[in-house]
This record gives structure tokens, sequence and C-alpha cells, in this order.
């Protein structure tokens, strides 16, 4: 193989079209995206009728990367999906769809969704 695509990456990607199939955000129910790289995660909040984010977190943000350098670990994730539901309460959203990107639910995605649960988002 080339430089291209990992298979790993094509197979991540099919799950995510499966899962997309069933799952969709509305202006009621939005949907909680999560992307996860080897360094960093992101979370989105998606009104997917609409078309548009209603909101971004990440642990590329400078005011995250102040209190964790290492945005890839599940302390960072916990930390992130914290942040995520804080600012969707701030937001107004109260319940999201959640979206695991075709990732196992299982460490830093699980993390992230459980900190979420815990500060008051209903997933």
């Amino acid at each position: 193989m080339g430089g291209g695509t990992s298979v790993r990456e094509l197979k991540r990607a099919r799950r995510h079209l499966r899962v997309r199939k069933k799952v969709s955000g509305n202006p009621d129910r939005p949907r909680l995206v999560v992307h996860r790289s080897h360094l960093h995660l992101v979370a989105q909040i998606v009104d997917d009728m609409a078309g548009r984010t209603l909101l971004t977190c990440s642990t590329r943000h400078p005011e995250f990367r102040k209190k964790f350098p290492k945005g890839g670990n599940v302390e960072a994730a916990k930390q992130l999906g914290e942040l995520v539901a804080q600012s969707a309460s701030a937001a107004g959203i109260k319940k999201v769809v959640f979206d695991r990107g075709g990732y196992a639910y299982h460490g830093r995605v699980k993390a992230l969704a459980e900190a979420a649960r815990a500060k008051g988002l209903v997933l």
C-alpha cells in the first residue's frame, strides 16, 4: 500500500457510515460527534437538519493545552467531556445523540461520553 489511507481507517469510515444511517441530529436533540486521532480529540455538537455545527470543543484549543499539554489520553478525554457538557448547557442544549464516529466505545471515547453524562448532558 502506498502513502494512502490505511485499511484500519477505511474500516472505521465504513463503520461510521453504518452508524450515520441510523443516527441523525435535529434541533431538539443534536448529534455529539467525536473524532479521535493519536494526539487529540475533537467533539462537535451538530444540527443535521440545519446542516450546521452548534459548538466545538477540542484538545487542540490553547486554553485546554495550558491545563493538559497531552490531549490524547483518557484524562484529557474526561476533561473534554466535562467541557462539552458545560458548553452545551450554556448554549441551552440538554439532550444529544451520541455519535462515536465508528470508534469502539472504549478508552478515550468512553471517558468523554461518561464525563459528559456526569456533568448533566443526556446522551
